[in-house]
């Protein structure tokens, strides 16, 4: 049924629409936030996967 869900033209629309709803000078703010979020989420996932794997030592 969705076999080709996501096609290029798809894409353009959704940028017009962005452009529209949020103007130009909004969008390059939004995806440097953007960015800088998905960069402390990964950072933050890699470090709780360390604890997780980091072997338990004798109390002291």
């Amino acid at each position: 049924m969705l076999r080709n869900g996501l096609e290029p033209w798809h894409l353009v629309i959704v940028l017009v629409v962005c452009l529209l709803v949020f103007g130009s000078k909004k969008l390059p703010d939004m995806a440097r936030s953007l960015g800088k979020s998905a960069r402390i989420l990964k950072s933050e996932a890699r470090a709780m996967r360390g604890e997780d794997t980091r072997p338990e030592g004798p109390a002291a």
